[in-house]
């Protein structure tokens, strides 16, 4: 076990729920499209990130900060940037090309990507074959993701 100062990443697709369970009767092209936008954000994702889990319709990443954590925690922020035009890029493309009558092919515009960062010490340990991430800044992102801030489209170019 080890204690590292590290910046955590959730990437999670909003309306994950009510998308799926909605279009139970066309779950395979729910799960799809949400695999598809998933992969696409991880896609953007390189080193100094690294992948800690996926958590269904979410990515846990990190990255370990040694030395100046302004250039660490900004090449981060610079990612999650491009994960949200990666998410918008693919939606777009899964829309045009889009044959499917299906619910959930028709409702792929209704999901958004939200991003929660937090920079923190986080225990490092072996689980098996797993390394797994624990501590307060672990819980505390994970609280972070499920805030009360509503997604406002029209507004934002990162909803």
């Amino acid at each position: 076990m080890e204690i590292k100062s590290s910046c955590l990443v959730i990437a999670d697709i909003s309306g994950y729920t009510r998308f799926v369970m909605l279009h139970t009767t066309s779950l395979l092209h729910a799960e799809t499209i949400i695999t598809d936008l998933l992969e696409a954000v991880i896609a953007k994702s390189e080193h100094p990130l690294t992948i800690a889990k996926l958590e269904g319709d979410a990515v846990f990443l990190y990255a370990t900060v040694e030395g100046d954590q302004r250039m660490a925690t900004r090449n981060v922020l610079k990612q999650v940037t491009e994960f949200f035009d990666a998410f918008r890029t693919k939606e777009r493309a899964l829309i045009g090309c889009n044959t499917c009558g299906c619910p959930a092919c028709r409702s792929i515009d209704k999901l958004h990507l939200k991003a929660v960062l937090h920079l923190g010490d986080v225990l490092f340990k072996k689980v098996g074959q797993f390394m797994e991430l624990a501590g307060t800044s672990v819980i505390l992102i994970h609280r972070l993701l499920k805030n009360s801030v509503t997604i406002r489209p029209s507004k934002s170019k990162y909803s």
